[in-house]
């Protein structure tokens, strides 16, 4: 789950920053943005799948971290969940508040969720480009933080994540 996810997020997070550059109102710049929506409508999906799989107890790290980088790890995990649960909702009602529906799989449109209010729609994207700065810091300590236990402690913190390791 936790490659899946990566994958969905590197899609949607490509997608959204290769729009901008093809000329507004292009249809490679339409579907890259649809693409991003539809994309981000499934974190929360596979959000509740991944809570779901951690139910299964992780393989330990060995050696043991000391306790304040094990704390500090639940600490970043725990804020990226969060942000995969906030920041697809404030995406769908940013495009609501912009008069807009979202697109979903299947030429589907998400029901649209609040009245369209351009003030609103400004402030809710102000909050989704905040989150999305803020995503990229937490994801760049979580992989700086899974090369130094790989590289420099040596330990098999990064080893466990691979897919038929458990």
């Amino acid at each position: 789950m936790h490659w899946l996810m990566a994958l969905v997020l590197i899609g949607l997070v490509a997608c959204v920053e290769l729009h901008e550059f093809f000329p507004k109102g292009s249809e490679i710049r339409r579907q890259l943005l649809s693409w991003h929506f539809m994309l981000g409508v499934l974190v929360p999906g596979l959000l509740i799948v991944r809570l779901i799989v951690l139910t299964r107890p992780a393989p330990p790290i060995v050696p043991q971290p000391p306790r304040w980088q094990q704390l500090l790890a639940k600490a970043v995990q725990g804020l990226l969940y969060l942000l995969m649960l906030a920041m697809p909702v404030l995406g769908i009602l940013t495009r609501n508040a912009d008069g807009r529906a979202v697109p979903f799989f299947g030429g589907l449109t998400l029901p649209v969720l609040i009245d369209k209010n351009p003030d609103l729609a400004d402030q809710l994207m102000d909050l989704h480009e905040l989150g999305a700065d803020l995503a990229f810091v937490l994801v760049g300590l979580h992989v700086a933080a899974a090369l130094y236990h790989h590289f420099v402690v040596r330990d098999n913190a990064l080893l466990r994540m691979w897919p038929g390791r458990r």
